[in-house]
């Protein structure tokens, strides 16, 4: 099957592509497309056991920012369609998908359970859904960030790219769409057992994760990162070693090379 170019801007949607996200039943192909979608049309197709009222709810929020909106889809199906949750994560559509992730993010008993459930949907085929596992249950990893990076460093060293690429994107320490984690700005080192494993990773899906966490670390503990980067490339010159210490060393006014 040829995979669908996506549109790179909500009014380039086509209004037959724009119908069928809002019903569910088309995957996004882009972030445009991902952010175009009305969550509360799309919830009344998709989940006609709610309420009225509670699609209003959601058609209020569409001005809300996007993981605001997330947060309260979620919060909405669990209060309203208990039941169906579990059948979300194979649902067609990747926004409901996302959705999946945050019920589970809600719901779960423990980090241990949420990072479990959260697997399948961290190892989603479709990139949005995979921003959405780590974003939902990022508030609870950061709870207890040491026991969190024990818990995920089976999952750096996993034969799927999009796991160990989690492990290190949902540790962050400043992220993106999140709050930032303070125990990881100012302790950087705390994940230094998770970056070593994915230092010489072959996918640059993960390299670019490992460079980010890294570069997010350099703006609160700049000497910390450039002697991290400095120890990799003394114990290693291949190519993802430079590729990651390059652009963790982006935004530092330092010789690439130190």
């Amino acid at each position: 099957m040829t995979k669908r170019i996506g549109a790179s801007s909500k009014a380039a949607i086509a209004p037959t592509i724009l119908q069928q996200l809002n019903e569910g039943t088309m995957q996004s192909a882009t972030l445009s497309e991902c952010l175009a979608v009305d969550f509360a049309c799309l919830m009344r197709h998709g989940f006609p056991g709610i309420k009225a009222e509670a699609i209003d709810r959601m058609h209020t929020a569409a001005d809300l920012g996007i993981t605001k909106r997330m947060e309260l889809a979620a919060a909405i199906l669990t209060e309203q369609v208990p039941k169906e949750i579990k059948g979300l994560p194979l649902h067609p559509s990747d926004t409901v998908r996302g959705w999946a992730a945050y019920c589970i993010a809600d719901s779960s008993v423990g980090l241990e359970d949420a990072i479990d459930r959260v697997r399948p949907l961290a190892d989603d085929p479709h990139f949005g859904v995979r921003e959405w596992a780590w974003l939902a249950v990022r508030p609870v990893v950061a709870q207890d960030i040491e026991k969190s990076i024990n818990l995920l460093m089976p999952w750096s060293s996993d034969r799927s790219e999009n796991i160990r690429r989690f492990a290190i994107e949902v540790t962050r320490p400043r992220g993106v769409w999140s709050k930032h984690i303070a125990a990881l700005k100012t302790s950087p080192g705390l994940g230094e057992g998770l970056l070593d494993r994915v230092m010489e990773d072959p996918s640059r899906y993960v390299q670019d994760s490992c460079a980010n966490w890294l570069n997010d670390a350099a703006k609160s503990c700049p000497d910390w990162v450039v002697g991290h980067c400095a120890k990799w490339r003394k114990k290693s010159d291949s190519q993802p070693v430079g590729y990651i210490t390059r652009r963790a060393l982006r935004s530092l006014d330092v010789i690439s090379k130190k």
